[in-house]
């Protein structure tokens, strides 16, 4: 950037998303947009064919549903072909493959099986992930070889009873013995994989959180209930039971005390796998869409010639842009070391899912009555997305997750009004010049995606007004509510839903630039007017998402629901 762009710093940018919120647009951190170097494109595309190759023959869903397992001979083909252990360096037995090249692999699983791709993501995304980022060089040495190669499989056991969003406070307890072992007690719910080999536990210790390797067959640890769910009925979801497990300490990952954060990184890290399936599953999606309005008609012309089906499927294609173009350059800030991406891993998951919710929706309305069919496709998809908003990390929660770390990078800013002394004006003048300064700079020099190509001006210029809208509507919520604002859940998801919108958009400018760069704008063909269009749409969600944090009827609401939980439900009468 140059050397009069707005909003300096003199330390690198950690965050994409959290700098938005302050109203900038670091854009050295998401031009150029990312893209696999040539011999790992190779390899990935080289592990796709192989996988089609392999399912084609050996993998049926229909099955799957009946026998409520993947199969054993799935897993053990899958790990004679590498594709357990996808970024696991070659050392362990992996492939060694980037977030992104890894997150392009599970694409195509979310395309192919919905089951299939949870039960692979359970394992590497975060059922061996915490091993792989946080494990000694013993614990690599012992557990990522088997896990890489399918010989074992992997579970994350954080959800409880009482602990489900609220994962900090768990209930499952790990105390240390003089020998430096932990011996653990409690129970973990609805953990996938969780009846197989190796899975990553989380409990509370003396100084707060404790990661442990649990492995099957330890004395105690028990996996005796097995969940019925409405979806991925092939994913083996248990109930684990810990009664004086004695975990050794070449099992703790990381030191005690730093459990919850092994956990959560573990987990935003983790959710990019399940935005980039998701992704997948609903390219095939909209290939079924296609086929299916293509070849029926009715009052004689094909369905899709009628002006509503045609919106349904090219809201898709357009907003599946958007969100593929978001989810990669997620990927790429993981590739590229920007040490702080849980936002943009947020904004990926959440989006991913609910639009991939609604898309199932709109297809299967499109299909009508045949979709209703139980043995349909449609049916299962329906049945088996439904839980992605609520996986690793409930959507609502996540928005919360979203606005306030973007709240207080903003917060911090204003506080640094509070070191003026006021019985010392003259001392306060440094620190008083120094934050005006800033606010009128953002105000006469707004951020700019300055590398966008020049025939998307008119999208960058419009992003640029957002984040600026953006971090006004913030610090209008900060100076309202103060330290309230944590209570304001609604506005929250307002200020979440715009800045993923704002970050979405960027993604697309961002890949269309290079696209541009890479193709010429004449050659790109349709590709510009989808980008444009979900930008447009994009930016209009922006809007209104932002007119509502400063005119709403939230008291209203309040009212009405207080009023239906005084009464116990439905209180108007007609007749």
């Amino acid at each position: 950037m140059s050397d009069d762009t707005t909003n300096q710093r003199d330390e690198p940018v950690s965050s994409f998303a959290k700098a938005m919120f302050a109203g900038e647009l670091p854009d050295e951190l998401v031009f150029p947009f990312p893209s696999l170097a040539r011999d790992e494109s190779r390899k990935v595309h080289g592990l796709i064919d192989s996988a089609h190759e392999f399912l084609g023959d050996a993998y049926d869903p229909a099955l799957v549903e009946q026998e409520r397992w993947v199969g054993d001979h799935i897993i053990k083909g899958l790990g004679e072909r590498g594709l357990l252990g996808l970024y696991v360096s070659e050392e362990y037995g992996g492939q060694g493959l980037s977030q992104t090249g890894y997150c392009r692999v599970m694409e195509e699983f979310g395309g192919y099986d919905a089951t299939l791709s949870v039960v692979m993501g359970v394992h590497q995304s975060i059922g061996m992930k915490p091993i792989h980022m946080f494990g000694t060089e013993d614990q690599k040495a012992r557990f990522l070889p088997d896990l890489a190669a399918g010989r074992k499989l992997a579970g994350f056991g954080l959800t409880e009873q009482n602990a489900g969003s609220d994962a900090y406070h768990v209930e499952t307890y790990a105390e240390r013995q003089s020998d430096g072992s932990f011996l653990l007690n409690g129970e973990k719910r609805w953990i996938g994989n969780g009846a197989k080999d190796v899975v990553c536990v989380f409990a509370r210790c003396e100084n707060g959180h404790v990661g442990l390797i649990v492995e099957k067959g330890m004395d105690g640890f028990e996996a005796p209930h097995r969940f019925d769910t409405l979806g991925l009925l092939g994913n083996d979801l248990r109930k684990l039971t810990f009664n004086d497990v004695r975990v050794p300490k070449e099992n703790v990952l990381g030191e005690p005390g730093d459990g919850f954060r092994i956990a959560m990184s573990t987990l935003n890290n983790g959710r990019m796998s399940l935005g980039t399936g998701v992704v997948g599953g609903t390219k095939a999606l909209i290939k079924q869409a296609i086929e299916h309005t293509t070849r029926r008609e009715q009052f004689g012309m094909p369905l899709a010639d009628f002006e509503l089906v045609e919106d349904k499927v090219g809201w898709m294609v357009s907003y599946l842009y958007g969100l593929e173009s978001l989810a990669y350059l997620t990927t790429g800030l993981v590739d590229a070391g920007v040490p702080d991406y849980s936002v943009e891993s947020a904004m990926s998951k959440v989006a991913a899912t609910e639009f991939n919710w609604y898309a199932v929706n709109r297809v299967f309305q499109l299909m009508g009555g045949e979709a209703y069919m139980a043995d349909s496709p449609i049916a299962k998809m329906l049945r088996d997305t439904r839980i992605f908003p609520i996986f690793e990390g409930a959507n609502d929660v996540l928005r919360a997750f979203i606005a306030l770390s973007g709240m207080k990078t903003v917060a911090g800013e204003l506080e640094e009004l509070r070191s003026i002394n006021l019985s010392d004006p003259i001392g306060s003048i440094g620190t008083l010049a120094e934050f005006v300064r800033g606010r009128v700079s953002r105000r006469l020099r707004p951020a700019s995606l300055e590398t966008a190509h020049p025939k998307l001006t008119k999208q960058a210029e419009a992003v640029a007004n957002q984040t600026r809208q953006l971090r006004g509507a913030v610090e209008a919520l900060l100076r309202t509510h103060g330290k309230d604002v944590q209570l304001r859940q609604r506005q929250q998801k307002r200020i979440a839903d715009a800045a993923s919108d704002i970050y979405a958009q960027v993604a697309t400018i961002s890949r269309t630039t290079a696209l541009f760069e890479d193709q010429g704008v004449e050659a790109s063909g349709q590709e510009r007017y989808i980008a444009s269009s979900f930008c447009d749409r994009a930016a209009h969600r922006v809007g209104t998402q932002l007119r509502l944090v400063e005119r709403n009827d939230d008291e209203q609401m309040h009212s009405i629901a207080r009023l239906a939980y005084n009464r116990g439900g439905y209180s108007p009468r007609l007749h």
